[in-house]
Parts: C-alpha cells; sequence; structure tokens
C-alpha cells in the first residue's frame, strides 16, 4: 500500500463525503425508534456508495475515453464542479426536515446524490486515473473504504453524533471542509489546464527556428 496516496484519497473523500454532516442527516431521515431499519439503511446506503466509487473511479476513464472526453478536461469540468459543491457548502445553509415515515432511503438521498453524487464520483475518476501502479489503486480503495466504514459507523451512531456536534458544529465544520475543497478544486483545473497546454505543445511539436 503506498501511504502517501491512501491519505491524499483519504482527505478529498472525507472533505467531500463529510461523514458527520453525512450522519446528522441521516439521523433527520429515519424515524426515532426503528433500530433495525437505521441499521438496514445505514449498511445498505454504505454498501451502495462504495460499490459506485470504485466502479465509477476504475472504469470511469475508459467509458470517458470512448466518448472521446479526455481526463485533462474531466478534471477541468470536474474541478469547478466540486469548485461549485465547494461554494454551495460555504454559503448556503442546510435544511434538516425530521420524519416519521419509515421508507427507504438508502439509494435516494443518502447514496445518491449525497454520498456518492457527481462530486465524489469525479474524484474517485480523477484519483483512479493518477494511479500507475497496482499499490496506488489498492490505497484508494482503500480510502474508500476507510471513508464509507466510518460514514457507517457514524449513521449508526447519528443520535449521538447530533448530541455531541449539533447544528452549529455541523455549520462550523462544513463551511471549514467546503474552503478545503474549493482549494482542492481549483488545484484539479490547474493541473488540467497545465496538462492540457503541455498536450497541444507536444502536438504542434518544437517552434521552428
Amino acid at each position: 500500500m503506498d501511504l502517501l496516496v491512501y491519505l491524499h484519497a483519504l482527505t478529498g473523500l472525507f472533505v467531500i463525503i463529510d461523514p458527520i454532516g453525512a450522519a446528522i442527516i441521516f439521523h433527520s431521515l429515519v424515524p426515532a425508534g426503528e433500530a433495525r431499519h437505521r441499521r438496514l439503511m445505514a449498511m445498505k446506503s454504505m454498501l451502495i456508495t462504495t460499490v459506485l466509487l470504485i466502479i465509477f473511479g476504475i472504469y470511469g476513464e475508459s467509458l470517458l475515453a470512448e466518448l472521446g472526453i479526455s481526463i485533462e478536461a474531466l478534471r477541468i469540468s470536474g474541478g469547478l464542479l466540486l469548485f461549485y459543491t465547494a461554494f454551495n457548502m460555504i454559503t448556503q445553509d442546510q435544511e434538516y426536515s425530521v420524519t416519521t415515515e419509515k421508507k427507504d432511503i438508502s439509494v435516494f438521498p443518502m447514496s445518491i446524490p449525497l454520498t456518492a453524487g457527481p462530486g465524489s464520483l469525479t474524484l474517485a475518476i480523477l484519483m483512479f486515473s493518477d494511479a500507475k501502479t497496482l499499490s496506488e489503486d489498492i490505497s484508494i480503495v482503500l480510502a474508500i473504504v476507510t471513508i464509507t466504514g466510518l460514514t457507517l459507523v457514524l449513521m449508526l451512531l447519528s443520535g449521538f453524533v447530533k448530541i455531541l456536534i449539533g447544528r452549529t458544529g455541523d455549520e462550523i465544520l462544513r463551511r471549514f471542509l467546503g474552503v478545503i475543497l474549493a482549494a482542492l478544486a481549483i488545484q484539479f483545473v490547474y493541473d488540467g489546464v497545465v496538462q492540457m497546454v503541455a498536450n497541444a505543445s507536444i502536438a504542434l511539436g518544437p517552434a521552428p527556428m
């Protein structure tokens, strides 16, 4: 396992998935007193998220190539998308509506779009596209499993998380993570532009003397 790649992937996924915020939202979407239903929804949603992130991460670049989309274009568009997500995290208030209805929330909204949304799927594709060895691929998979595992634990303990961190704590954390995500997004855009310019320079060849 490549520790540096693992930590980099872990940080990026933690920022965009926000396990603590996801747990608080989960708490408001599942009726109180339904312990078995809570466990089922938490495990099912995180299983779906894990599978989606790994599959899209590994095969996403090949799919884009079939569509004629370069990884550099994905870096720029993905960076802009992540920046938009970060901007919303920083500037918008999040509403929590407590429900008393017992329903399946594992696919929508917990997996899609909260934990396996456009931002996290794009991030997964970009991370796997940067991986050059099997060890780096394994490190990214382990980072995904770690984050979804952490999110699962926090969902199962969502009642305690809500009491411990509260609405104000979640607001502070979400905005702080939004700033980090914005910086990550700008880095993706910068890398995409630099690589695209470098590829164009190679294609055009050396300048005439």
